[in-house]
């Protein structure tokens, strides 16, 4: 151990401060996140030291998490928002995939005006979430947004896009397409960059069409840059808060359940942090095993990750 550490010690210098830093900003908050899961604490009974008020919750056990998963719970039902959470997801990671790796293909091409249209298509990355949300929302106004109002003056019918319908849920999914299909699109360019040219050309002389091609060329081409942005949309997606809630706001219809873990800790007459906890703590486990699951189905294909 000594002559390990002998030789090792400046490495493991430089990794102290962010070891450290990881344990402060996340370990911690993490295991006090999931101690509360098994108490009973609220606003209620929490410590406040401005009232001069010692913590007054008890340990329950397992109870929040049969609450939760059994729909006993009061505010929601925990399947229903799961399964919406799940389309919204699917759903946001389809549309960035094949519209990102579309508008890869076609900046991958030698066209006029290329490096413009590169810049235009990376411009809702580069804009600030909260500005291009706002700026949705006003679109989406039932009554004065520029979409109803076009959809009006071609005779279509003009949903409350931002109402209590299942159109809430696809407004925000818009608005995540929007602001998603920038970064999928430049990670997806690169890999197209990535491949080696020849194999194009020998897939055209053997007389490949161009399906062919981009079936037996592009995408097994692309398979190590599409499994991890996959995996990094379905994950940031499945978390997305900021979309959602400044969009469509605590409307139930566009609920997920990282929003709803938030409006159980934030609001209400009693903010219920147990509660809040348990569905953090859900939605880690339930990353986790899709992670687990995805890359264990990523090294039966063959890919190192």
């Amino acid at each position: 151990m000594r002559r390990f550490l002998d030789r090792y010690w400046y490495a493991y210098a430089m990794v102290l401060p962010v070891v450290v830093v990881i344990a402060v900003l996340v370990l911690y908050p993490l295991a006090q996140g999931v101690f509360f899961t098994f108490t009973n604490i609220n606003e209620g009974n929490i410590a406040n030291p401005n009232l001069d008020r010692p913590a007054g919750y008890d340990v329950v056990g397992f109870k929040n998490y049969l609450n939760v998963l059994s729909g006993g719970e009061s505010y929601g039902a925990f399947w229903s928002t799961l399964v919406r959470t799940l389309i919204w997801t699917f759903s946001c990671v389809f549309f960035h995939y094949t519209i990102g790796l579309g508008l890869a293909m076609l900046l991958n091409r030698q066209v006029r005006g290329r490096a413009f249209y590169r810049v235009l298509l990376i411009l809702p990355w580069a804009v600030p979430a909260f500005i291009s949300a706002f700026a949705w929302k006003y679109m989406f106004n039932a009554q004065y947004g520029i979409i109803n109002q076009l959809l009006r003056s071609v005779g279509l019918p003009d949903p409350v896009w931002l109402g209590q319908s299942n159109w809430a849920l696809v407004s925000v999914i818009i608005v995540n397409t929007w602001l998603g299909v920038p970064f999928m699109m430049v990670a997806l360019l690169g890999g197209l960059q990535s491949i080696p040219g020849d194999l194009y050309e020998a897939a055209e002389v053997d007389g490949a069409t161009p399906w062919q091609r981009f079936r037996h060329v592009t995408l097994p081409g692309l398979r190590s840059v599409s499994s991890t942005v996959v995996l990094l949309g379905i994950i940031w997606t499945f978390n997305m808060f900021p979309v959602i809630y400044l969009v469509a706001g605590p409307n139930p219809n566009a609920r997920i359940l990282v929003t709803y873990a938030f409006e159980r800790f934030f609001s209400g007459a009693s903010r219920d942090y147990a509660i809040a906890s348990t569905y953090g703590v859900l939605i880690l486990s339930v990353l986790l095993v899709f992670a687990t699951v995805y890359r264990r189905a990523l090294r039966k294909q063959g890919e190192v990750w």
